[in-house]
């Protein structure tokens, strides 16, 4: 229990310091960007304050995910998948905030839907378990910043 409890503290720090990075790496915050102010967004889009609770308890759930997967016998393996998906959450920030390469985003972000997706058969296949369900928010917020992301795009 507590080298468990140690895990989940480590992600936690891993994941909300993504997030933090990201947020550095982007520029300035959305509703400084007069890039992004202007960008045609989608009708779906959520209020600014949606993107900080959603991505708080996505962290949250991913953390303890990835806290459980630590004691597993395949470890290293899920570390290797987590270590790209940190990257490809990090980097989608300047991508599309701070350098206007909004089919390189898309590109990205579409790439960390499909990490964690790999992330989650793996660990399907080799760990049948209800703790599974705490991957399912992350991934249906990423078909959710998928559609955000690809909407200026296609306009």
């Amino acid at each position: 229990m507590k080298k468990k409890l140690s895990y989940f503290i480590l992600f936690l720090l891993l994941n909300f310091g993504a997030l933090a990075l990201g947020s550095i790496l982007m520029g300035g915050s959305p509703m400084e960007n007069t890039w992004y102010q202007n960008l045609p967004k989608a009708p779906w889009t959520p209020p600014g304050y949606v993107f900080g609770v959603a991505w708080s308890s996505i962290m949250i759930c991913f953390s303890l995910f990835m806290a459980r997967l630590m004691t597993t016998n395949n470890w290293k393996l899920y570390l290797q998948i987590y270590v790209l998906q940190w990257f490809l959450n990090v980097t989608w920030n300047p991508f599309f905030f701070q350098f206007h390469l909004l089919v390189a985003a898309l590109i990205v972000i579409t790439s960390l839907l499909l990490v964690l997706i790999w992330l989650g058969l793996a660990c399907h296949k080799r760990n049948k378990s209800s703790w599974n369900l705490l991957l399912l928010p992350y991934i249906l917020w990423l078909f959710v910043a998928i559609s955000l992301n690809a909407y200026p795009v296609f306009q």
